[in-house]
């Protein structure tokens, strides 16, 4: 009864927004209808617009409460380096930069699902020995979970630095293995995982991964996973739903999720390439340490996709909550935080 019920759930949210308006001709409706917006809600719209926002997305107990989209700032030449023209319901394609990290930890839990992983095995299990600089002795020890975990020890030229598991390092480059590792596993391209296992049983039509131009490339991740605000929403309300699809198809399973959104050794707000509020100390990967949870505005069971730019994906289960915001950079450096000032009075 109760899985029938979150798929009707499911279901109802995500139909919504394949129905809603195309944004093609200017800035998409609200789902807030015909009437006047409270001063809440308003000023809620408003922050979003005015500090970069191209796409802006809240769900709700299975109701699209907001689905707004705006035009791309047409002064800022690294954000146009991440679209990649619209899609058909007028919305922007783009890349969603670290974000992907949370997808391909859904790609690896299925692999866990499907026996092709096993997480607490080395690194080199999947991709053979030297794929790292450490020595042979020090590469054996890092595991799949220590690159899912930011705790492999190594450096972005990996190069060994510290024993696995003592030191958490926000690390691109080396979070990049873990695609290669769930490719290797499978024995197959990661387009054609991504989509059998992800992209095609939750619906989200307008997702694929893409090489990145040079300039992206460099950082050491060259592929990027281009999509649109209501396929991160479809994701979204997967994960929310104990990873069940709209069509009630079992993506990924419950204790795998569970086990994205355990809290690391090394860092309380970080799980296995997600990001976790509500832990008593974060480590982020400019900011350096600071005590207190994540998003100190934000109920405390918030998970998040978060990618630069500041492209969000916040799931609230206690709420019920999904929440898309995609554009280019809001310099705004406590974002998360104002954001969530606002968006709890009007959630309530």
């Amino acid at each position: 009864m109760q899985a029938a019920l979150v798929r009707m759930i499911a279901a109802a949210a995500v139909a919504t927004l394949a129905i809603a308006p195309s944004a093609s001709a200017g800035p998409a409706p609200s789902a807030i209808g015909k009437t006047a917006p409270s001063p809440d809600m308003t000023d809620l719209l408003n922050y979003v617009r005015n500090h970069g926002g191209t796409g802006f997305i809240v769900i709700q107990d299975g109701k699209l409460l907001i689905d707004e989209t705006w035009p791309a700032p047409d002064d800022d030449q690294m954000f146009a380096n991440f679209v990649y023209g619209r899609a058909g319901d007028g919305a922007l394609f783009e890349d969603v930069a670290s974000q992907q990290k949370s997808f391909v930890a859904v790609l690896a839990a299925i692999a866990i699902d499907k026996g092709l992983i096993d997480p607490e095995k080395p690194v080199s299990t999947y991709l053979g020995q030297g794929w790292s600089k450490a020595s042979p002795e020090q590469e054996a020890a890092i595991r799949v979970i220590d690159i899912l975990t930011m705790s492999s020890g190594l450096d972005e030229k990996f190069g060994y630095v510290a024993p696995p598991r003592t030191v958490f390092f926000y690390n691109t480059p080396v979070y990049a293995i873990s695609k290669r590792i769930v490719s290797a596993a499978a024995g197959q391209p990661l387009d054609a995982i991504t989509h059998d296992w992800l992209t095609a049983p939750t619906g989200m039509k307008d997702t694929a991964w893409r090489k990145r131009p040079a300039v992206l490339a460099s950082i050491g991740n060259d592929t990027g996973l281009v999509t649109t605000p209501r396929d991160v929403a479809r994701f979204g309300l997967m994960v929310l739903h104990g990873g069940v699809a709209q069509n009630g198809a079992r993506v990924v399973s419950q204790a795998q999720l569970d086990a994205l959104f355990t809290r690391s050794a090394t860092n309380p707000a970080y799980g296995r390439l997600w990001w976790l509020n509500g832990g008593s100390y974060t480590i982020r990967a400019a900011a350096g340490r600071s005590e207190g949870q994540l998003i100190p505005a934000a109920p405390s069971d918030l998970v998040g996709a978060l990618g630069a730019f500041d492209r969000r994906l916040y799931i609230v289960p206690s709420r019920k909550l999904v929440v898309v915001r995609m554009g280019a950079a809001t310099n705004d450096r406590e974002f998360d935080q104002q954001l969530w000032l606002r968006l709890m009075k009007v959630i309530g």
